[in-house]
C-alpha cells in the first residue's frame, strides 16, 4: 500500500470514527434537539455524492469509509427524526 492511500485510510477511518460518540449520545439520551436537520439531510447527501465519486474511479479508501459513513449518517437521521420534538 503506497503512502497516500494509506492516508486516506486514516482519514477516513478517523473522520467516520468521530460520528459514533455522536450517534451513541443520541441514542442513550433519546434527544437529538441539539442536531440540527438540515445538516444532518445535507451531510448524508455530501457522503452519498463522495461515495458514488469513490466508485466511479474505483478508490477503495473513499468507498469503505464513505459506505460506513452512510450508515451512520442514516442511522442519525432516523435518531433526529424519532427522538425530535415538534
Amino acid at each position: 500500500m503506497i503512502y497516500k492511500e494509506l492516508l486516506g485510510f486514516i482519514g477516513g477511518a478517523l473522520t467516520t470514527i468521530g460520528f459514533i460518540p455522536q450517534i451513541w449520545r443520541l441514542i442513550k439520551l433519546k434527544s437529538a434537539r441539539e442536531i440540527s436537520l438540515p445538516f444532518t439531510v445535507f451531510y448524508l447527501l455530501g457522503i452519498a455524492c463522495w461515495l458514488a465519486y469513490g466508485i466511479s474511479l474505483n478508490l477503495l479508501a473513499v468507498i469503505i469509509w464513505n459506505s460506513i459513513s452512510l450508515i451512520l449518517m442514516c442511522i442519525m437521521l432516523y435518531a433526529k427524526i424519532k427522538y425530535s420534538k415538534y
